[in-house]
Parts: structure tokens; C-alpha cells; sequence
């Protein structure tokens, strides 16, 4: 039910309609009350933490995934090779337990959430989630002393770490939906908070507007089960093969897919779903791909049938200097 509720939601967050303008009048309240929050911390009247590294804030204005984790795993390996030792602080959104805590090989999805858990495994950098970003911070740097730039996903609206760059993902597919704050919409902020951020990165294609397009690069699959054993999607060329996908715009995924040239019959979840065996057990034995995003959190009970796609970030190199020139200021 609230899977459903959630895609269901996102739908009509894309259109002007009279549930939508019913419930204008509290998107004014809340503008009024996220406004006066952020003024409050920028006039120091709610105390903000300064971290003694320089911070990058990755986030979005939307409700809903925009393509920040792709980013944030490349950001950490473009400061890498720049010479820097980056950390992540998350909130974890959907973990279990609560307090700040490290993210580990052996962590799972539940306790630490599906995306920290991801940018661990892939960049093998410092990763700590907790709701108290600035307790992240503060345990994160004890326990890396020699991390000198810390980026936290997401956490935009998350004013009390204050920030040196502030990136700003938009799916250029979904936009902001009918341009409205919450409820009647899916901003958490005003589009004209864009003009403070130091860099905006569309994630796909735009007919035009100023920033960096994003695109992401489909590898090669990989099967779920053993974690090792790769493949190329031609080999599931003229079958039907099922999909599933948790994320921001789960149709950005299946479509990708067809363009690969899969016959696909696809199911879409919400967001950080938390998977049962249950809710793929429509595949039955068949071929069976998800995002990898997905995959940590079907790993336990995976089926040798059961593969993920990863992807990865491509962006023009003038993001990275930009970033760079402003950490080494």
C-alpha cells in the first residue's frame, strides 16, 4: 500500500490539478516555516556546525531521488585521484537503528541504508550515517584524521553543517514536477534557491539551461548471487527478461533497458524499498535485473537468476576543476 501510495504521489506531483491547488495554502506554510528555518541559521540564531575540513553538500530540491548517489561516488573518485582524502556522511534514510555509526563491508542495508552501503562498497572511502550530520562529521574525522574534505549526501536542507559547495542535482526527465512546494508539490525549496548553489548538474539530457549534464554509462551486468560472474545483455537478446527497480524514477531504468534491446516486463517500487523475497517472486526462475542500488538489499536471498546493472557517472571535466579551485582557495 504505501509503495503504491508513493508512485502514486510522485504522479501527481507532475501535473497541475485541483487536489493540487486545494492544498497550495499549506505549501505557503510550509515555504514560511523552511524560510524562516534557514534565515534562523543563517543569522546564527540556531547554532550551525563548522567542520574543520571543508564540506560539499550534494543535494536536490525535489522529493525523491535525482541521481545524487551516482555523482557522489564519482566526486569521491575524481578527489582521490585530485590528491584529497575524502569521507561521506549520510543520513542513511530508511535505516533501522538510530545514532551515528560507521559503514562497513559487513554492514547491512537495514542498519546503515541501501545508498551509504553502495558509495562504501564502490569507493572503499570512510562512510558514516546518522541523522545528526554534524555528529557524522564530528565521529567521522576523529576516526580518519587524515580525511581533509568531507561530502555528505544529501542534505541540502540540512542547515545545521554549514557547507563550502553546494551541488544541486535535477533529473532533467521529471524536472521539478508543477513547480510547487510540499504538499502540493515536490519542493523542499523555491526554484529560486538555485541562484545561491555553486553548481547545478541536470542528470540526462536538457534543451537547454546552464549547468553540467550528467550522464550515466551502463557496465556490465553482474550476477547477483556470487557477486563475481559478469555478462553482457546480449546474451538475453529475443527473451523476456523481468526488471525491477527502488529508486527516484524507476522508469529511467526500464527504458534504459529497452534501449538496450531487452523485452522487459518491469515492476516499479518506491524509493528505498526494503525488499522480501515475496516482492520478486513474480520472476520466478527467470532472468531477473535490477540497479545496484537495489541489489545490497537483495543480496541475502538472491537467486543465481538474479542480476544488477551498475552504472556509471560521465561529466565534463570542467565540474571537477571547478570544485577543486574552490577546495584548494
Amino acid at each position: 500500500m504505501r509503495n503504491g501510495f508513493s508512485i502514486w504521489i510522485q504522479r501527481q506531483w507532475q501535473h497541475h490539478g485541483f487536489c493540487q491547488l486545494a492544498l497550495i495554502p499549506i505549501s505557503w506554510l510550509f515555504w514560511l516555516i523552511s524560510t524562516s528555518r534557514r534565515k534562523a541559521y543563517a543569522w546564527g540564531l540556531l547554532k550551525s556546525y563548522r567542520a574543520p575540513v571543508p564540506v560539499i553538500v550534494v543535494g536536490n530540491l525535489s522529493v525523491g531521488g535525482a541521481g545524487k548517489t551516482p555523482l557522489v561516488i564519482w566526486l569521491m573518485e575524481q578527489l582521490k585521484e585530485a590528491g584529497f582524502t575524502p569521507g561521506v556522511v549520510s543520513r542513511g534514510y530508511g535505516r533501522a537503528r538510530t545514532g551515528v555509526a560507521p559503514v562497513g563491508a559487513l554492514s547491512l542495508p537495514a542498519d546503515v541504508g541501501d545508498e551509504p552501503l553502495l558509495i562504501h562498497k564502490r569507493t572503499q572511502c570512510p562512510v558514516w550515517v546518522g541523522a545528526d550530520r554534524a555528529a557524522a562529521c564530528r565521529d567521522l574525522l576523529r576516526s580518519h584524521p587524515d580525511c581533509d574534505v568531507i561530502v555528505s549526501d544529501d542534505g541540502m536542507q540540512h542547515y545545521r553543517i554549514q557547507r563550502d559547495i553546494e551541488l544541486v542535482v535535477i533529473d532533467a526527465e521529471r524536472g521539478f514536477g508543477n513547480g510547487q512546494l510540499l504538499p502540493a508539490g515536490p519542493l523542499r525549496e523555491p526554484m529560486s534557491r538555485l541562484k545561491d548553489v555553486d553548481a547545478i548538474i541536470y542528470n540526462g539530457e536538457v534543451a537547454s539551461g546552464s549547468g553540467y549534464t550528467m550522464r550515466l554509462r551502463p557496465g556490465k551486468v553482474t550476477n547477483l548471487s556470487d557477486g563475481e560472474t559478469l555478462a553482457s545483455l546480449d546474451i538475453w537478446h529475443g527473451m523476456k527478461v523481468y526488471a525491477v527497480a527502488g529508486i527516484g524514477n524507476p522508469m529511467r531504468f526500464f527504458r534504459q533497458l529497452k534501449e538496450l534491446g531487452l523485452d522487459v516486463e518491469s515492476r516499479a517500487f518506491s524509493d528505498h524499498h526494503a525488499y522480501a523475497p515475496e516482492d520478486l517472486a513474480f520472476a520466478e526462475n527467470n532472468p531477473l535485473l535490477m540497479t545496484e542500488k537495489d541489489a545490497v538489499k537483495c543480496r541475502g536471498f538472491a537467486k543465481p537468476s538474479w542480476w544488477y546493472l551498475p552504472v556509471e557517472a560521465e561529466l565534463d571535466d570542467g565540474l571537477l576543476t571547478e570544485v577543486v579551485s574552490k577546495l584548494r582557495k
